[in-house]
């Protein structure tokens, strides 16, 4: 199992920068070694600094977007026109700015009810996979961390079982308030990826980065906990709030 490296970002310091520069370098890396980059993108509040960055014209004009694939990591079921809709998020923020090809924009379909939604999802992947896969060797996953433990739309207390080849889950039920009506990838999927980047910040997430990264094991009540791939390289970058409670001396 990977060894998480974490890093940690003092006040001035730019989380977002240094992660839009590891996202370049990820993406260089992988074209150079198979003339695509397969990206998978989170939702949330943390992840938008970066977004604009990419969208920036530093990144706008240097960084792969023609030989890039973009992926959810989860997503609600709602229209792609929704506040709430993680793709409409990121078309706002980065993809009216970029040149991806349409064609390599590979969003979960929200306006579906999530059953219809993961199934579109999942059939989506499977056209991408290679080597009889049920979904593609992903190169860079980006992730966030609730206070609660979760990461993706894998909450605490959630039940659902998942199949060794199962991509995709809908999410139909409510957990500590959040309410049903969600796509994910399962931990499979995700734990398959060759780089994971948990983005983390703020002193109410302190609780669940040390729980998650040095407290007992408990993926039912910490959900990001399952996220430990067997080869993939995994990368905290956590701001100093963020990382309050770790014990630095453990090295995770």
């Amino acid at each position: 199992m990977s060894t998480a490296q974490i890093v940690i970002f003092e006040p001035g310091q730019s989380m977002h920068e240094a992660a839009a520069a590891y996202v370049q370098q990820r993406a260089e890396q992988a074209i150079a070694q198979r003339n695509r980059f397969y990206f998978v993108l989170s939702g949330g509040g943390t992840p938008r600094p970066l977004y604009r960055l990419l969208a920036s014209p530093t990144y706008r004009h240097s960084f792969p977007w023609a030989q890039t694939h973009l992926f959810w990591s989860d997503e609600r079921t709602v229209s792609p026109t929704d506040p709430e809709s993680n793709y409409g998020m990121v078309r706002d923020l980065l993809l009216n700015h970029v040149d991806v090809p349409h064609e390599r924009i590979h969003r979960v379909r929200g306006e579906l009810e999530p059953a219809l939604a993961a199934e579109a999802y999942e059939q989506e992947l499977l056209s991408l996979a290679e080597n009889g896969n049920a979904w593609p060797h992903f190169d860079l996953v980006l992730l966030g961390l609730g206070s609660d433990g979760h990461t993706a739309s894998l909450f605490p207390g959630s039940t659902h079982p998942v199949r060794e080849a199962q991509p995709v889950l809908a999410v139909t039920a409510s957990y500590g308030g959040r309410p049903a009506g969600r796509v994910t990838l399962t931990p499979p999927a995700l734990n398959d990826a060759r780089n994971i980047l948990f983005l983390v910040s703020g002193s109410e997430k302190a609780g669940a980065v040390a729980a998650t990264l040095q407290g007992p094991r408990n993926p039912s009540k910490y959900p990001a906990q399952r996220i430990h791939p067997a080869d993939g390289a995994v990368t905290w970058f956590v701001d100093r709030d963020a990382a309050a409670k770790l014990d630095m001396t453990d090295k995770t």
